[in-house]
């Protein structure tokens, strides 16, 4: 699935990719579909390759070629990886270091729609807001792939999770994934979410922004701490300062994707541990719903416009 012109992407077929010095090429059976994606392809986003180009930053797939200097993973590993772009297509070449063993537990399509969502949400609440056992935290967005990874991460942490959605499939979505209990964010977020948590959450996790950030920012106990993770709604809000300053509450940023690169050490250790997590079943990652390839184009545009719950891994 190339994108050739911005807004749009279309099927081409091309050679196949060989594996280069360092590199494994990987027979896809699942693409993740992210938010970041569909940036990629509207040139929405502030990283804006060259076009034409190819989408998909997440594969599940099996090794089928390995560079000559190559000693793992081996072919017919079946691994997952991030690619960050090329991974809407039926073969992707990427580093060795980047492919991981896949975990029994994890199926392929979960495989390709777990790495980002549920790094971000370890990375966001643990390192970042310094979530602890045995306190609240409020999820906006819940519904979403991004949200419910932070509802299970938050609950393998020990936490109580209050999980904030627009529709009643995406509460019920949140709840199945193992929230305590859930808002509608059409109704007084602000007040629903004091009286949940018995007079404040300590951290807020937003992937959203738009009109729930004042009301979940003013939700926050002493001491709690705002975690910015993105801005699904479209729209990035203006935060209160003294609503920053009263309770020594903290604003934090969470760019988990930079760090990321900058730091594939640790980047490997939050992986692993996730799918230590995934294999001992203390986390079980939401089945995403499948779309066939040469379906990416509606895809996106349902995951822009905020129409899907969870996740969507693209079949070739």
């Amino acid at each position: 699935m190339v994108c050739e012109e911005l807004g749009s992407v279309v099927v081409r077929e091309s050679a196949e990719p060989s594996a280069g010095p360092g590199q494994v090429v990987i027979a896809v059976e699942a693409a993740g579909v992210n938010y970041v994606d569909g940036l990629f392809v509207r040139g929405r986003y502030q990283i804006k390759p060259p076009l034409p180009f190819v989408p998909g930053s997440e594969v599940a797939g099996t090794v089928v070629a390995a560079g000559p200097d190559v000693a793992a993973p081996a072919v017919g590993a079946r691994v997952l990886a991030t690619c960050g772009l090329g991974g809407f297509a039926t073969r992707v070449a990427v580093p060795a270091a980047a492919a991981v063993p896949l975990p029994s537990a994890l199926d392929a399509a979960r495989a390709a729609t777990f790495t980002q969502s549920h790094c971000t949400a370890l990375f966001a609440l643990r390192e970042r807001a310094g979530l602890a056992s045995g306190e609240t935290v409020l999820v906006l967005g819940a519904g979403g792939g991004v949200g419910l990874a932070a509802v299970q991460v938050a609950k393998s942490l020990g936490a109580r999770v209050l999980a904030a959605a627009s529709t009643p499939d995406k509460r019920e979505a949140a709840r199945a994934a193992g929230a305590d209990a859930t808002i509608d964010t059409a109704g007084d977020v602000k007040t629903a979410a004091r009286e949940l948590s018995d007079g404040g959450v300590d951290v807020v996790y937003d992937p959203v922004g738009g009109a729930s950030a004042e009301p979940a920012l003013r939700a926050l106990r002493e001491g709690g701490r705002y975690a910015v993770i993105g801005f699904a709604s479209g729209e990035i809000p203006a935060l209160p300062l003294n609503q920053v300053l009263l309770r020594n509450r903290a604003v934090v940023g969470v760019d988990w994707g930079a760090w990321s690169l900058r730091n594939p050490a640790g980047q490997r250790a939050l992986l692993e541990e996730l799918l230590t997590l995934v294999a001992s079943g203390e986390l079980t990652p939401v089945a995403p719903r499948t779309e066939p390839l040469d379906g990416a184009a509606g895809v996106l545009d349902d995951l822009l416009n905020r129409r899907i719950v969870g996740k969507v891994a693209l079949v070739p």
